[in-house]
């Protein structure tokens, strides 16, 4: 099965959404999408490299687990694939339920990780699908090493523990889910928590978890909200801001 254009158009939005959210500012990062078995799509680095927020859909291609061309004309305009592409196969690998891959390098995710902040549910209304994601938990992988290979990948997906997503000490983090829309707002949560939690903790405040009470009056109002919704609007801010 090949990828569709609309494929390819869907994870180059995608990286210009973490820029303009301020996930992945430089030209460092990249998100990858699931084609079938032995194949994914993948947002490559190329000769003229300008960085995430000006992602096309030439700059995402088709390639197997390995990061070999998946047809012969992917790759033959001198894109290369990601020093850290095994984040994205050995999740692909090990987890049949992840089809979509988000690897960002938010600085607010770092500091707040750096200062001893973890993601915890402080926020209620203002983000139910966050808050719900950091009750969960949000482990962190205590490595700030380049993840380029198949074994340091694994020790990635042993951190997650079947989260959703995982802080990457002095580094990023790493989001999976089963679409590219859901994978990109799971990291937009997470951020937006460690943001307001350096808020509240540079204040001189105490963060406080949400009380027990209130989790259920915080519903799952359902992916047609959370996810489409969401997502109609982040592609209405990047036309609003010609990204």
């Amino acid at each position: 099965m090949s990828p569709t254009p609309e494929q390819r158009e869907l994870v180059a939005q995608a990286c210009r959404v973490l820029a303009a959210r301020g996930l992945a500012d430089g030209i460092l990062g990249h998100i990858s999408l699931r084609i079938d078995a032995d194949t994914l799509l993948v947002r490559c680095r190329g000769p003229r490299e300008r960085g995430l927020a000006f992602t096309t859909a030439a700059d995402i291609h088709w390639v197997d687990l390995d990061g070999a061309p998946a047809a012969p004309d992917e790759l033959a305009d001198g894109h290369t694939v990601p020093n850290e592409l095994p984040l994205h196969t050995e999740l692909l690998r090990r987890h049949p339920d992840v089809d979509a891959v988000v690897h960002a390098h938010p600085p607010t995710v770092v500091a707040a990780d750096l200062a001893g902040l973890l993601v915890r549910p402080i926020l209620g209304s203002f983000d139910i699908p966050g808050a719900h994601l950091a009750a969960g938990g949000v482990p962190v992988y205590p490595r700030s090493v380049l993840v380029r290979s198949r074994a340091l990948a694994a020790e990635v997906s042993e951190a997650m523990a079947g989260r959703p997503v995982v802080i990457l000490r002095g580094h990023g983090l790493t989001s999976a889910a089963d679409t590219v829309e859901r994978a990109v707002l799971q990291a937009i949560s997470v951020d937006t928590i460690s943001r307001i939690s350096l808020q509240v903790a540079s204040a001189g405040g105490t963060l406080v978890d949400i009380a027990e009470e209130d989790w259920a009056d915080l519903p799952d109002l359902g992916g047609s909200f959370n996810v489409a919704t969401s997502w109609r609007h982040e592609l209405a801010r990047l036309h609003d801001c010609g990204c």
